[in-house]
């Protein structure tokens, strides 16, 4: 196989870093300035810009660009790639397509303030972004998003989860332990199913402790209120611990006895399936109407609720408590699902295929259009 090289321009959870260890393709990323949340989520062995302005992105992009053959981007990288004539393919994991910047006030559907209030210019800029996309590609919720503007969006369900980072021969926290405990390193918010879980809590009839990392979507105005309705709220359950560091997450993942996770999305994230590799069994809303494919094979996600009504999440929580035997025996499906879609050498695989079609179908990484296009397009940025 042709070995290419691959220009990442941001890495949302660690996605492609993951993926770089498996690939044949080499695989450089550079992601967006480390700091808040980053110093904590971002793998450490990554190239990182040096600062917000967009300006400099983009000298950097262009010094580098003409070493690698394709390029792939997460988030705003769609934007630095654009600006850098780059043939580029993008994908979505979350906010960048279910609250397009392209749209006019765009919100996400559980939520009545706008994410984003661009101007005509602004929103011009964010759409010439996605419609120079040679490709475009989504995770399983985030796909039905896509598809609302594009016909030939790419659905992928297949997330990489490395062994050698998410396993049990990890020394668990030292921390007493006197009762069972859900580890949830999950933001709070909405998005996350957080106030479902909230009004589920009360509901509850076992014991159990809940380590929740203290970490918000705290985007816009209404966001903040949730964040302080959230804390004013918390239910006895719920201990709030400081943000981890990505290196340490697989502590917390093994001195734990279940994961809980996202309650309102209807699908599975990484904080799920990380959790299963540690060999925890995992709560978490699955919609039975998602399609799952693992390649072209269908598979039906064992992942248990199958409703997000807070009184059946109750009961499962309940459930996973009190019985042993219920507890082991959803783990043991849930395992084998999560090996199935979180292989890293068969996600790899489909990968490097997408890199040699991206490259067999466009050669060069610079389209090498006119200057004056390129001039039009630095003095057309109104980013924030």
């Amino acid at each position: 196989m042709l070995s290419l090289k691959v220009l990442a321009i941001g890495d949302i959870g660690n996605i492609l870093q993951t993926l770089r260890k498996y690939t044949k393709a080499e695989i450089h990323i550079i992601n967006f300035f480390k700091d808040g949340a980053g110093n904590f989520t971002y793998a450490n062995d990554i190239e990182t810009f040096e600062n917000y302005k967009v300006k400099d992105h983009l000298r950097k992009i262009n010094e580098i660009s003409e070493n690698y053959d394709v390029c792939i981007t997460m988030g705003t990288g769609e934007r630095i790639a654009y600006l850098a004539d780059l043939n580029y393919s993008t994908f979505y994991v979350g906010r960048d397509i279910d609250a397009p910047r392209f749209i006019k006030n765009s919100k996400e559907e559980w939520f009545d303030e706008p994410l984003h209030k661009l101007n005509f210019l602004e929103r011009f800029f964010y759409k010439k972004c996605f419609d120079n996309a040679n490709f475009h590609l989504a995770y399983t919720w985030v796909f039905e998003h896509l598809k609302k503007y594009t016909k030939n969006g790419i659905k992928l369900d297949m997330m990489p989860i490395d062994p050698t980072v998410f396993k049990t021969n990890i020394t668990p926290l030292e921390k007493p332990k006197t009762k069972f405990v859900f580890f949830s390193p999950q933001r709070m918010g909405k998005p996350k199913g957080t106030d479902i879980i909230w009004k589920a809590l009360p509901m509850c009839k076992s014991d159990f402790e809940i380590l929740q990392v203290e970490w918000f979507d705290v985007s816009t105005n209404e966001e903040i209120i949730i964040k302080n309705e959230l804390i004013k709220t918390k239910p006895k359950q719920v201990t709030f611990i400081p943000m981890i560091k990505r290196e340490n997450m697989a502590q917390y993942y093994n001195f734990s006895d279940a994961i809980m996770g996202n309650m309102r999305i209807g699908t599975y994230a990484l904080v799920e399936l990380e959790g299963i590799f540690c060999k925890k069994p995992v709560l978490q809303y699955t919609n039975p109407n998602m399609k799952i494919f693992a390649g072209k094979k269908e598979l039906i996600s064992p992942i248990l609720p199958t409703s997000n009504k807070p009184e059946d999440i109750a009961k499962i929580i309940d459930k996973i408590v009190d019985d042993k035997n219920f507890r082991d025996e959803l783990f043991e499906k849930e395992y084998s699902f999560a090996k199935q879609i979180s292989d890293p050498n068969f996600v790899a695989q489909w990968w490097d295929d997408f890199f040699l079609e991206i490259h067999e179908k466009y050669p060069k990484i610079k389209k090498k259009l006119f200057k004056i296009s390129y001039k039009i397009k630095i003095n057309t940025i109104f980013i924030r």
